[in-house]
C-alpha cells in the first residue's frame, strides 16, 4: 500500500497490517495531535483594533477552561507513543546518525514546504498588512515548530532511553529526571538571575519517552500504571495549591509562571500521569482499534500526521483574519454572536483542514530530490557528526519558535537549514536505501 497514493479501503488497510501491530501506538499518537488542532481552533480567539492584531486564547478569560487543559493537554502522548513506536528500530552499536536521519527525513519532509509557503505568503503580507498585523501573523507563523525541535532532541536520545530494560530502571530513570526538573525550579524560582536555567527544564520532554520505552517493554502492570497517574496527580493538586505554579498546562499571557515555556515540574508530573493513564488504557484501546473503521481512520490519519499538525494553523490564521476585517471577530466570550461564531469558525475549519490534508499528504510521504535517501553506513566519526548536526537542526528549530519568521527567528529558522543540509551533504546516497526501507512507525 503507497501512502501517497488515494486513501486505501479499509480492507485494504487491515489487510496489510501485521497480525502484531500495536494498534494502541498510533491511536494515541492521531488522537494527540487532532487533540491539538481542536483546541487551537476551539480556544483560539483575535481581533482587530486600530489596526492591531489581537491573537489571544479563551484560557485567558475563564479559569474552567483553565482547569480543563489538566484533561486536553495531551502532547506528552505524543512523545511517549513516538518513542514507544520508535525504540525497538535501535539496535547497540549501529550508526546513530543514520537511524536518527531516517527519522528526520520523514519529519522535515513536509517542514520544507511549510517553511516556502510561508516565506512566499509572509512576503506579500507585508506588503497588504498593517505592520502591527503582519507581526503577530509572522510570529505565529511557526510556533508549533517547538513540538519538531523537543522531538528531534528526544528521538536523539533514544539510544540512551533503549538501556531502560526493568522496572528498576524505569523508576531510577523517571525519578532522576522529575528530580532535575524540581531542581533547576527550586533554583530558577528561588535566586536570581537564574531564571534561564528553566530551559535545562526541556529535558522534561524526555519523562514520556521513559514510560513509552517502558510500555513498549512491558515494564508496568496496568494496575501499577494506574496507581502511578493517580499519585502524580495527587502531588500536581499538592504543588498547586501550595506552591508557586498555576493553573493552566498551557502557556498564556497571564501567567506570571508558564508551565509550558520552559517546562515546569507541574508539566512533568502531568506527562507521568497522562502516560501512566495510557499504559493502563492501552489494552482497552487496542481492543476498541480492532474495529475495521477505527482502524482504517486511525492509518489514514497517521499517514499525514505533521500534514496534519502543521497546516492547521495557518487555515486558523486564515479563517480569524478573515472574520476579523468581516467585523465579525471571536473574542469577547459575552458577546451575544460567540456561540454562534465559534460554531461556524469549527464547521469552517473542519471542511478547511480536510482539504488541506487530502491535497497535501503526498508532500509529506513522497520522496523529495536532494533531501531523501541519506545513508551513514556504520558508527564513527561521520555517523556522529550527522547525528550532532541533526540535534543542532532541532535546538534551532526549537529556539525558532520564540519569534517565529521574523527578528532573530529568522537566523534560527537559517541554522535550523543550514544544519540540516549540512547533515543530508554528509550522509551520502546509497541504492539500498529505497524510500520503503525509510518509512518510519
Amino acid at each position: 500500500m503507497s501512502v501517497a497514493a488515494p486513501f486505501p479501503r479499509p480492507a485494504e488497510v487491515e489487510a496489510t497490517t501485521p497480525p502484531d501491530r500495536d494498534r494502541a501506538i498510533d491511536v494515541i499518537r492521531i488522537t494527540a495531535l487532532l487533540g491539538v488542532v481542536v483546541g487551537h481552533t476551539v480556544m483560539a480567539t483575535s481581533t482587530i483594533r486600530d489596526d492591531v492584531f489581537i491573537w489571544s486564547n479563551l484560557l485567558t478569560a475563564s479559569p474552567v477552561f483553565q482547569a480543563l487543559t489538566w484533561i486536553f493537554q495531551i502532547m506528552p502522548l505524543f512523545f511517549f507513543a513516538g518513542v514507544a513506536a520508535s525504540v525497538n528500530s535501535w539496535t547497540p552499536g549501529h550508526s546513530w546518525g543514520d537511524w536518527l536521519m531516517r527519522r528526520c527525513t520523514r519529519l522535515y519532509r513536509p517542514v520544507f514546504f511549510y517553511l516556502a509557503f510561508w516565506a512566499v505568503t509572509l512576503a506579500v503580507l507585508r506588503v497588504v498588512l498593517p505592520e502591527h498585523v503582519y507581526e503577530p501573523v509572522a510570529g505565529v507563523s511557526i510556533q508549533l515548530l517547538w513540538f519538531l525541535g523537543a522531538y528531534v532532541l528526544v528521538l536523539a536520545a533514544i539510544p540512551a532511553l533503549a538501556r531502560i530494560t526493568t522496572t528498576g530502571r524505569l523508576v531510577a530513570a523517571v525519578a532522576t529526571g522529575y528530580g532535575v526538573v524540581a531542581a533547576v525550579d527550586v533554583l530558577r524560582l528561588n535566586v536570581d538571575g537564574l531564571s534561564a536555567l528553566g530551559y535545562l527544564n526541556m529535558a522534561a520532554w524526555l519523562i514520556p519517552g521513559m514510560l513509552g520505552v517502558a510500555y513498549r517493554r512491558r515494564l508496568l502492570t496496568a494496575r501499577a500504571a494506574c496507581a502511578l497517574g493517580a499519585a502524580m496527580f495527587a502531588v500536581n493538586v499538592a504543588l498547586l495549591v501550595s506552591g508557586p505554579y498555576e493553573l493552566s498546562l498551557v502557556g498564556i499571557e497571564t501567567q506570571q509562571l508558564k508551565n509550558m515555556t520552559p517546562p515546569s515540574l507541574l508539566l512533568a508530573g502531568h506527562a507521568i500521569m497522562l502516560c501512566a493513564f495510557a499504559i493502563a488504557a492501552a489494552p482497552v484501546i487496542n481492543r476498541w482499534a480492532r474495529r475495521r473503521r477505527v482502524w482504517w481512520l486511525t492509518v489514514i490519519g497517521n499517514s499525514g500526521a505533521m500534514t496534519l499538525y502543521l497546516w492547521h494553523i495557518p487555515v486558523l490564521l486564515g479563517i480569524h483574519l478573515v472574520f476579523d476585517y468581516l467585523g465579525h471577530p471571536r473574542f469577547d466570550p459575552g458577546s451575544p454572536d460567540f456561540v454562534a461564531l465559534s460554531a461556524l469558525q469549527l464547521l469552517l475549519m473542519g471542511a478547511a483542514v480536510a482539504a488541506v490534508f487530502a491535497t497535501l499528504r503526498p508532500l509529506e510521504n513522497d520522496p523529495l530530490p536532494l533531501w531523501d535517501g541519506g545513508r551513514v553506513a556504520g558508527p564513527g566519526p561521520r555517523s556522529a557528526a550527522v547525528g550532532t548536526l541533526l540535534c543542532i537542526a532541532g535546538a534551532a528549530t526549537l529556539a525558532s519558535v520564540g519569534w517565529g519568521l521574523k527578528d532573530e527567528g529568522l537566523y534560527c529558522a537559517a541554522a535550523m537549514l543550514a544544519a540540516l543540509a549540512a547533515a543530508r551533504a554528509l550522509a551520502t546516497d546509497s541504492a539500498e536505501m529505497a524510500f520503503q526501507q525509510e518509512k518510519v512507525e
